[in-house]
């Protein structure tokens, strides 16, 4: 099954390294989290740019932590096990040069070329970060990203100096009023030698509006030694995050990629704007997934299957023919090939279906493995249960596994049937080929083969009823 958004590495083996800047605490998000842990399709923030850089052949990758700097190292470290990963602290926000020189001493003894990017584009892709890689014409010049905004309020403009290129990058608030008047605004990308980095850094100072040490200030420095090169980039991949709107466009921008990304290799999506999808989701070609649908996690669905509207499926394996009917919820369940599930079914944690197994509406599953060919079709509760091949589970049983303190397991061998209503009171376990009556309730095992009934003995008494309507017409009935 493909995996969507999948993207190639730079050609070649040349060295680079990454710094990522993570440290802000993103306060126009007005929330207790930083910026940078916001998830966006699943995902905190910060993992894409991270692993953009990965992708692209940064090799290692420092990030600069600073507010909730544990979290967001501990975050990352989940999401990319064993990617080279380096972590450097900005204890003060200073500024982004400062930020950088914090991660000066992660990457000592390396020479080739840096690439730094900010912890707030989650749209950046591999081939743009190339694109900037690329460009410098020199070993010891900058590169630099920029794009074109039709408001570029709040970002830094590009000054250009007649027939040389990009002289100089002025941050808003230092801006005259007609250098506002610039549309093309600094992206936030960068590629510079580390030895040029590391040099010119060093002659950053915070003479400015905001007190601070601006990373901006390399473009006029490179353009008066080894020269500048202004590479435009999509602002739609280049624009940051700086509050919870523009995280939900992020987010839909990154699904509509998902999506995309799924349509070219075979998958149906009845309505594309009504999907949502984590990265990292696999889905095979002749699927169709219909409106509402939401795929989470590391969820993997195989080909030929149909995903019903509003159904949600987080960490779980669906496999090929499969057909999930509408408003399903499946966490961290797995069912095989040519099952028919739902619709409102819940499968949860451990929940696993083989091949042909149909679980029909309103039927909830946990920690629970049905055997090829089972059924579950109505109003059930299956928990902490182990169900051979050939079942028939009737509507409305339910597995008692909890006595309050401990979970029990109940095992029903092949070709049982059990008739609806009935209450199997674990531990238990239900011989092969045994029948269990409607309307029983077990507390002990049953043999292979057995017929066996748990209910009360019924009682008709005759003539009952009339004699009831009749008292209570004479107002007798007390």
């Amino acid at each position: 099954m493909p995996t969507p958004s999948k993207q190639k590495k730079r050609k070649g083996s040349s060295p680079l390294a990454a710094i990522v800047l993570a440290a802000g605490k993103g306060t126009r998000m007005k929330t207790r989290r930083a910026k940078v842990l916001h998830p966006v399709c699943g995902r905190p923030m910060v993992y894409f740019p991270v692993k953009r850089a990965l992708e692209a052949g940064a090799d290692p990758v420092v990030v600069v932590v600073g507010h909730q700097g544990d979290e967001v190292e501990r975050s990352l470290r989940a999401s990319l096990p064993g990617a080279p990963l380096r972590f450097a602290r900005q204890e003060r926000q200073l500024g982004t040069a400062h930020a950088v020189l914090a991660a000066k001493a992660s990457l000592r003894g390396y020479t080739g070329p840096v690439m730094i990017l900010s912890g707030d584009t989650p749209l950046l892709t591999t081939s743009t970060l190339a694109s900037v890689v690329d460009a410098r014409t020199a070993p010891q010049s900058l590169a630099f990203a920029t794009m074109d905004l039709e408001n570029p309020k709040g970002y830094g403009r590009v000054v250009h100096a007649p027939g040389k290129g990009p002289a100089l990058i002025v941050e808003e608030k230092d801006a005259t009023p007609q250098e506002r008047q610039i549309r093309e605004v600094n992206a936030g990308l960068y590629v510079a030698d580390a030895g040029f980095l590391w040099s010119t850094l060093s002659r950053v100072d915070a003479k400015n509006a905001q007190r601070e040490f601006y990373l901006t200030d390399l473009v006029a420095l490179a353009a008066d030694g080894p020269g500048a090169v202004a590479v435009r980039v999509s602002p739609v991949e280049a624009q940051g995050v700086n509050d919870l709107e523009d995280m939900s466009l992020a987010t839909r921008a990154m699904t509509r990629r998902i999506a995309s990304s799924l349509m070219k290799s075979g998958v149906t999506l009845e309505d594309p704007e009504r999907f949502d999808a984590d990265e990292g989701v696999e889905v095979g070609p002749d699927t169709v997934i219909e409106p509402s649908v939401r795929l989470r996690g590391t969820t993997r669905i195989g080909g030929g299957c149909v995903i019903g509207q509003g159904s949600i499926l987080l960490d779980t394996v669906v496999g090929d023919g499969a057909t999930i009917l509408p408003y399903s919820h499946f966490d961290r369940a797995s069912v095989g090939d040519g099952c028919r599930v739902g619709p409102f079914a819940r499968l949860r944690p451990e929940a696993t279906l083989a091949e042909g197994v149909p679980v029909g509406n309103f039927v909830e599953l946990k920690k629970t493995s049905m055997g090829k060919r089972s059924k579950a079709n109505h109003l059930t509760y299956l928990g902490d249960a182990t169900i051979g091949a050939d079942v028939n589970v009737g509507c409305g049983t339910i597995t008692c596994n909890y006595d309050g303190e401990r979970k029990h397991p109940t095992r029903i061998g092949d070709g049982v049937f059990v008739g609806s209503d009935a209450i199997l009171v674990a531990p238990i376990s239900i011989g092969k080929g045994a029948y269990v009556a409607a309307g029983s309730t077990l507390t002990e095992s049953v043999a292979a083969g057995a017929l066996a009934l748990g209910r009360a003995r019924q009682v008709n008494k005759n003539g009952w009823a009339r004699e009831r309507a009749a008292l209570k017409a004479s107002g007798k009935e007390k």
